[in-house]
């Protein structure tokens, strides 16, 4: 066993919270190897990756007080901060999937401290100028409800009140519960993205609506669970050969992609993870 996987495990082993910057994966040759087949496939290949890399680059710990609780897991080169200058050519765009449905991740993902300082710092902007929320995945017998969409929006509320996001939406809502949730919240949607591998086309009531309260109506192909509990422990598996991994739980993840607006290009796209070791 090499140094650097001995480190990477007394470090996990330890810690109780991994925040993980992909960085830009335009630029991130590593990953242009082969196109991933969906979006779950992507993030689990970025997390392995990017853990790979960070761990193959870390000294070995001198003493037990040298072990932090958070390992804050990120590859400075392949992270492109964005510059006073270019700021008002760019659209910053944000999709956030809770992972897990208790209250206090909730929060922890969408509060001041969570979403808009990770997001913001990692790009070096002041604002996001959207950013679309997924509920965590429900079993398929439960249906999502506005009180489980409330603790999230009330969070994005106060960012967009104190000017930290410009807009935000919401995914697959129908229109039942988007009336619902437009009715209740102070902020408005402006935006609801609809999956169109379950939906071949937009259903008319929603439509409607969306159009009589400009809201717009957006695709995506996201499966309802981003990636699974399994999934992510099989990553950090791989990126450290280390077999206590069950304990670890993602809380969030966000992707964000930044747009050139005159050319409608990509500029850069990446992940944000926050993850949580749990006893078992």
């Amino acid at each position: 066993m090499d140094t650097h996987t001995t480190s990477a495990k007394v470090l996990l082993n330890h810690a109780t919270t991994l925040n993980l910057h992909t960085g830009n994966l335009v630029n991130r040759s590593r990953l242009k190897k082969k196109c991933p087949s969906s979006p779950s496939e992507e993030i689990q290949d970025c997390v392995r990756a990017t853990l790979s890399e960070w761990f193959a680059t870390i000294p070995p710990p001198t003493s037990p007080t040298d072990l932090p609780d958070t390992i804050d897991c990120s590859i400075p080169q392949a992270t492109e901060a964005i510059t006073p200058e270019e700021r008002e050519e760019l659209k910053v765009s944000v999709k956030l999937f809770i992972c897990e449905a208790d209250l206090s991740s909730i929060k922890d993902a969408v509060d001041k401290d969570g979403l808009f300082l990770t997001a913001c710092q990692a790009l070096a902007v002041s604002q996001l100028d959207s950013v679309i929320i997924a509920p965590p995945a429900l079993p398929e017998e439960v249906s999502q409800t506005l009180d489980n969409l409330q603790p999230a929006w009330s969070e994005l509320e106060g960012l967009v009140q104190s000017h930290k996001i410009a807009t935000i939406g919401t995914s697959d809502l129908d229109k039942e519960l988007l009336e619902q949730l437009y009715n209740w919240a102070q902020v408005k949607p402006s935006s609801n993205q609809v999956n169109l591998a379950s939906c071949c086309v937009m259903p008319p009531d929603l439509t409607a609506f969306a159009k009589e309260f400009d809201i717009q109506l957006l695709t995506h192909n996201d499966p309802k669970e981003l990636i699974t509990a399994a999934s992510f422990q099989e990553a950090v598996q791989e990126s450290t050969q280390d077999l206590k991994v069950a304990d670890w739980r993602l809380e969030w993840v966000l992707r964000y992609s930044i747009i050139v607006k005159s050319r409608g290009i990509i500029k850069a796209k990446g992940y944000l993870v926050h993850a949580k070791r749990r006893s078992l």
